[in-house]
């Protein structure tokens, strides 16, 4: 049987294995000689099987679109990939409604933008985020969008509204100015966040006008949560502690499933041990990271790929990503690789 049609071990997803910018390469190169000998090894048993071009403005991530199609969910399109609907019925609620997380945020405002802060940095606990959930409900609900649980840095948001409405994934926000990535919002590249250009427009509308009404009900609805966090007892709780108060809301993972999706055909885990240090740029530590990674993740799939396993690895940038899978190595390969082993940030430049 070959690799490509044996039953796959597993599937390694690696989120910001490459980032933009002369910090990150500099970073990179600056690692100590056998770093990264690990993820070299298991490359040279493994050929090219998929890569997967994009944008730096998409909306969605490299390694979101391929977690979803790894995961069956295969007609997503861009900020349309229903992580929220995914979760909503692996929870039993069913699938045909739409769905979409929402996240309680920090924004730190400055003299001409907020920045999205990392939400999992404020360390609500389950009863904090319950009762702010609580406070927030009514007003979400008079927009047809009712408020779920899920965890205290994450909600689940049922509504129409979020049908076609493409928004932002937070690994694109974290960290950066939120205005260009707020549905409705007019971006840099002169498309906006919102309904997606494939649902029709409503008759004797159009599609722009409907990403502006949907892009201002939401708008109003930040407002309205902005000032009603302002002044909740909550926040001034956690002002005299010195935490930061959760003072806005990020919508993402927003679609509907009609099905649920398949079983994968292998186990997919996409560390994030490297996202931090990119969102925070802190490359000192994204290369420890690297370093730990290769001798963790990447090791333990090197040792399954060494017992005769088919693995695949899927190292993700911001704009592309590039999936490899154990391939069949008779001598010349074996001998080609030997004199002329891949370089590891060779590859990883190319993302």
């Amino acid at each position: 049987m070959s690799a490509s049609s044996a039953v796959q071990s597993s599937h390694l997803v690696m989120p910001f294995a490459a980032c933009s910018g002369d910090n990150w390469l500099a970073a990179m190169k600056a690692l100590p000689a056998g770093s990264l000998k690990n993820l070299g090894k298991l490359l040279q048993g493994m050929k090219l099987v998929e890569t997967s071009a994009g944008e730096a403005l998409s909306l969605s991530t490299p390694h979101e679109r391929l977690l979803a199609k790894a995961l069956g969910l295969n007609d997503a399109v861009d900020g349309l990939i229903a992580w929220a609907a995914l979760e909503a019925a692996e929870k039993g609620m069913g699938t045909g409604k739409a769905w979409a997380f929402i996240t309680p945020c920090h924004w730190t405002m400055g003299r001409e933008h907020a920045t999205m802060t990392d939400p999992a940095a404020l360390g609500m606990t389950p009863e904090q985020s319950q009762t702010l959930l609580a406070a927030m409900q009514p007003y979400f609900e008079t927009e047809g969008i009712t408020l779920h649980y899920a965890a205290p840095d994450r909600w689940l948001a049922e509504g129409e509204i979020f049908r076609h409405l493409a928004t932002a994934s937070l690994d694109r926000v974290l960290g950066r100015n939120v205005d260009p990535w707020l549905p409705g919002t007019k971006r840099p590249d002169g498309r906006r966040a919102g309904p997606s250009q494939a649902r029709p427009a409503p008759s004797g509308g159009s599609a722009s006008h409907e990403v502006e009404s949907v892009g201002a009900i939401l708008r109003r609805l930040q407002n309205e949560m902005q000032m009603l966090l302002y002044t909740h007892p909550l926040n001034d709780e956690r002002s005299g502690q010195r935490l930061r108060p959760v003072n806005s809301f990020w919508i993402s993972g927003t679609g509907a499933l009609s099905e649920p999706p398949p079983t994968p055909q292998a186990p997919v885990t996409a560390p994030r041990t490297l996202t931090h240090a990119a969102f925070t740029d802190d490359w000192a530590a994204y290369a420890q990271a690297w370093t730990q990674l290769d001798e963790g993740e990447i090791k333990n799939l090197l040792a399954q790929q060494s017992a005769g396993q088919t693995v695949r690895l899927s190292l993700c940038g911001e704009r592309n990503a590039q999936t490899f899978e154990t391939a069949p190595q008779g001598i010349f390969s074996r001998i080609s690789n030997l004199l002329s082993p891949a370089s590891p940030l060779a590859v990883l430049e190319q993302l």
